[in-house]
Formats: C-alpha cells, structure tokens, sequence
C-alpha cells in the first residue's frame, strides 16, 4: 500500500500569530521566504502523495490565489468552510469527500517538515499496513524547540496511544487516518480531540515516535526566532 493521499489543514485563524496574520493567513506565512503551505506541500510531493486538499475559511482567498500561480507536481482542491469554520475534526471529514479511497495523511502546516520526516513517515504506513489502526507521529517534548508545549499524549511499548495527567509527548502535526473513524459523524464542528478519544478507549490509537528536532510555529515569539530557519 501506498497512501497517495493528503489533506493540509488550513482553515485556521492564526489568532497567536498576530499582528502577521492580520493579514495575511497562517499558512501563508514564510519561514526562510517559503510559505508554511509550500513546505508542507513539497514535504508531501516528495514522499510520493499525488492528490491533496487543503481547507480553508479565513484569507481563503489568499490561499486560492497562492495555489493558482503556483505549479506544483500533485493535484490540488481547495475545500472553502464559508460560513463557519468546522474546526479540525469536521474540516476532516468534509475535505475527505473529495477522496474515493478510505485512508490518508492529515497534515498541520505549521509544523517545518523537513528532509529527516520522510523515513518516518515511510514507518507510519509501514505500520499502519500491519495493523490498520490509525497512527500519529508524536514527539518528546525535550526535542521540541518551543519549550512552552504541554504533552498531548503518551505511547507505550506497543506504540498504543493513552492520554494521562503526565503526557510526556507532543503530537506533531501528522497522521494517517481511515474516513471510518468518522462513523455516524455529521458535518459540522467537531474536534478532532473526540475521535481521538473514542480511539483510545478501543485501544484504536497507535503511534510511533519521531526523532526530529521538533519546530512548529505555534505563536508570533516562536515565528521570529524562526522565520530565516532554512528548512
């Protein structure tokens, strides 16, 4: 199997990113003059992915227009959440409609994905091959440039996904999910947060761990210590 598939999320305000994204949107910011966006797009060209959907709300005009003038090698739709943004787990759900095949990659864009991601990835569906259960790349925390992070989550020996009091991993802002995980989901806003939980009560959530230095542009201090960071 490999999973050709993508969607970039990208409907997000960027409120912490202020008073940059007062004009322009999140994923349009550049770090070292490339957008948030086309670094998350060449990460997923170069691991082979051929069709993509990135969702919009805020600015999405800016993101259209980006898209257009752009040539890049995959196919790329653009989702337009017009009247309220359906937040991370119903934005999901309706980008996927533009998928005919069940499984594929979910991407944060502002995260740097870099070189050193693409053998990680290759585990991610290496694993999810074998157990088809939908899987995250987490992080540990002490690898994460942005030292303000909580943890999201923790990963035992067999790499299953639990959330405690002491979660002692980041999730990095990449996963590979199957469309079923959104059974009797209707399309509106909902969290991603309560897919996840409901997979870690089944036992459902699986993970492997990343060896990356962790850079996501979480908030405006973070963007200027980073934004000639070569990629």
């Amino acid at each position: 199997m490999k999973i050709k598939k993508a969607i970039i999320l990208g409907a997000g305000f960027g409120k912490r990113m202020q008073p940059i994204t007062k004009k322009i949107p999140k994923p349009l910011v550049k770090i070292n003059n490339i957008t948030l966006l086309e670094n998350s797009i060449n990460f997923l060209n170069s691991i082979g992915v051929k069709h993509i959907v990135i969702n919009t709300h805020f600015k999405h005009k800016q993101i259209s227009d980006f898209i257009r003038k752009k040539k890049f090698s995959s196919k790329i739709d653009l989702i337009i959440e017009k009247r309220k943004i359906l937040n991370t787990g119903g934005g999901i759900l309706n980008a996927s409609k533009k998928f005919k095949k069940q499984v594929f990659f979910v991407l944060n864009p502002d995260t740097l994905w870099r070189k050193g991601y693409k053998n990680e990835f290759r585990k991610l569906e290496k694993n999810y091959k074998k157990n088809k259960k939908p899987i995250m790349l987490l992080v540990s925390k002490s690898k994460s440039y942005d030292k303000s992070f909580k943890g999201d989550f923790n990963l035992n020996s067999n790499n299953e996904i639990s959330r405690q009091k002491n979660n002692k991993f980041i999730f990095t802002g990449a996963q590979i999910i199957n469309r079923s995980v959104f059974k009797n989901k209707k399309i509106k806003p909902f969290s991603m947060n309560i897919v996840w939980n409901d997979l870690i009560k089944n036992k459902r959530l699986t993970g492997i761990k990343s060896s990356q230095k962790f850079f996501h542009i979480n908030n405006y201090k973070i963007y200027k210590k980073l934004y000639k960071k070569k990629l």
